[in-house]
């Protein structure tokens, strides 16, 4: 009898590590193309105003950031300014979209991985953020707020005054959500030494945002090459040090604290007048090409806009952070467990509305 459970065991122990050994991943290959719109060759058949709502329906999760993007390539090739105030309008919901980008992004990574409560507590927020949206442009999502030369509308009255309301209690819920996630054991151990990429690799394979700093890379447009009067405030970049899903967590959980900061600097310093200028009104955008890129919230996002002299970009091409990010899945998540590859997808924080296109 001892030996017939001896053998049974042995057997039972055999059958586990087969499973596991058929669950590692030995190559993966990402297909795109299900969610492919041809948005950069609708863009050359509609006026530079037509073409702004494109631009929400990319990473839908970041849609001003999007706007801004191609705003600013379209200033650049008309070679105009704007106004200070509407510059600030801008980093203000720039900065509500990164935290409504990294609320959904962390999240949606803890639901994955078994977390329910968090992504509760942060969907709870984003509604309060999807409010002030609407409220400055009637739209939840879809916003067309950013317009070249400026804004759409100014700010209602109150508006700021509820933001502050709202950004004054928001650190208390980021402390909360560390509280379960941070130290938890189940949490450290599906994230840490899991999808690990070294900052050279990183490097190659075209990393940005969260991807290239949680390798330890110090790298943000905001610094380094602001835009929209970036240069005027006061913000940290956080890094990581091992370049695994826990650090990436940690990154955009502190991004989201770095936010906070800007968004409190706008409130205070937010300047009276104009909020577009008048030299963007029926523009003809000279003959000419830009690429404009902007720190998004995935990473940097970047437009490559051609004008022909007519009222329809000649050519616009995108360049989506998630696409080299989705293209590294066979770097970063080989030779890991399947069950790993929830995880690593979680951090990648890829959205295929910008990666089809």
């Amino acid at each position: 009898m001892e030996e017939y459970n001896r053998i049974a065991l042995l057997h039972q122990n055999v059958q586990l590590l087969g499973n596991s050994i058929n669950e590692v991943v030995k190559r993966a290959d990402p297909h795109i193309g299900l969610l492919h719109r041809g948005t950069e060759k609708l863009i050359e058949y509609k006026t530079y105003t037509q073409a702004l709502p494109y631009f929400d329906r990319l990473d839908y999760v970041s849609m001003m950031c999007n706007e801004q993007c191609y705003s600013l390539a379209i200033e650049k090739l008309l070679n105009i300014d704007v106004p200070l105030r509407a510059k600030y309008i801008r980093v203000l919901f720039a900065e509500i979209t990164r935290i409504l980008n990294h609320i959904m992004a962390i999240g949606c990574h803890a639901l994955d991985v078994g977390a329910l409560t968090p992504f509760f507590w942060l969907f709870e927020e984003r509604e309060k953020m999807f409010e002030f949206y609407e409220r400055v442009s009637g739209a939840r999502m879809h916003a067309a707020y950013v317009r070249p030369g400026g804004v759409s509308q100014d700010l209602p009255l109150g508006l700021l005054d509820d933001i502050y309301e709202w950004a004054s209690k928001f650190n208390e819920r980021l402390d909360e959500v560390e509280d379960l996630l941070t130290n938890n054991r189940i949490w450290v151990q599906r994230t840490t030494d899991i999808g690990i990429i070294s900052a050279e690799d990183a490097l190659n394979y075209g990393f940005s945002g969260v991807m290239l700093r949680g390798s330890g890379i110090k790298w943000d447009l905001r610094k380094t090459q602001p835009y929209d009067s970036y240069e005027l405030f006061e913000f940290d970049v956080p890094i990581g040090t091992k370049g695994d899903c826990y650090d990436r967590y940690l990154c955009r959980l502190e991004e989201m604290r770095q936010s906070l900061r800007i968004i409190d600097q706008c409130l205070n310093k937010m300047p009276p007048g104009e909020i577009k200028t008048d030299d963007a009104k029926g523009y003809q955008v000279p003959p000419g090409s830009t690429y404009t890129a902007i720190e998004a919230p995935k990473g940097e996002f970047g437009v490559y806009l051609v004008s022909d002299g007519s009222s329809k970009p000649y050519r616009c091409k995108i360049k989506a952070p998630g696409f080299a990010h989705l293209a590294g899945l066979e770097k970063v998540g080989k030779n890991h467990m399947l069950a790993d590859i929830v995880a690593i997808i979680g951090t990648l924080d890829v959205v295929f509305g910008e990666i089809d296109r």
